[in-house]
Order: structure tokens, then C-alpha cells, then sequence
């Protein structure tokens, strides 16, 4: 008996965990659900962990950056990062 309570417990614990993680998947604000990424192209830091991302448009991609600190290294080289997000709905 103490058995099939610890397998229904297990399994209750392991599906509790995965709605978590479902949740920690959700776009930050700000950003659409359906886009790729979950970090900023420019310096790898999570969207929405300073602050309000900021949008910028090159040739019809939306690329999404995590601070206007991050808008002057993409300026330099916007087509490389476009790439990254062509590639990452590729992905998906």
C-alpha cells in the first residue's frame, strides 16, 4: 500500500513540476507568445529581466532585446541578429 502512495505521489510531484516549468516558458511582457526566443540576442540575458524588453524592427523581423543598452550592438550588426531569430522560428 505504501508503495502505490509513494508512485501516486511521485507522479503528482512530477506533474506539478512540469506545469512550473510550462509557466516559466510564458513570454515576458511585452513580448508575443509566438516569438522564438526567450533571450536577448545581444547579451543572453532572459527578456523581461530588465524590464520591459524594447522591440526593434530590421526589414520586417521583430527582434526583441532585453535593454536599449543592447539597441547600440545591434545597430552595428542587424542582419546577424535577424538571422539568429529566422533561425530560431526555423527551429520551431
Amino acid at each position: 500500500m505504501k508503495r502505490i502512495q509513494f508512485i501516486v505521489l511521485f507522479a503528482v510531484a512530477a506533474i506539478g513540476t512540469s506545469f512550473i516549468h510550462a509557466a516559466d516558458e510564458k513570454a515576458p511582457e511585452g513580448v508575443p507568445a509566438t516569438y522564438p526566443l526567450q533571450k536577448c540576442v545581444i547579451s543572453g540575458e532572459s527578456l523581461g529581466e530588465m524590464g520591459k524588453p524594447v522591440k526593434v524592427t530590421h526589414e520586417g523581423t521583430d527582434v526583441y532585446l532585453c535593454c536599449k543598452s543592447c539597441l547600440k550592438d545591434f545597430n552595428k550588426e542587424p542582419a546577424k541578429y535577424v538571422k539568429m531569430v529566422k533561425d530560431a522560428v526555423a527551429k520551431k
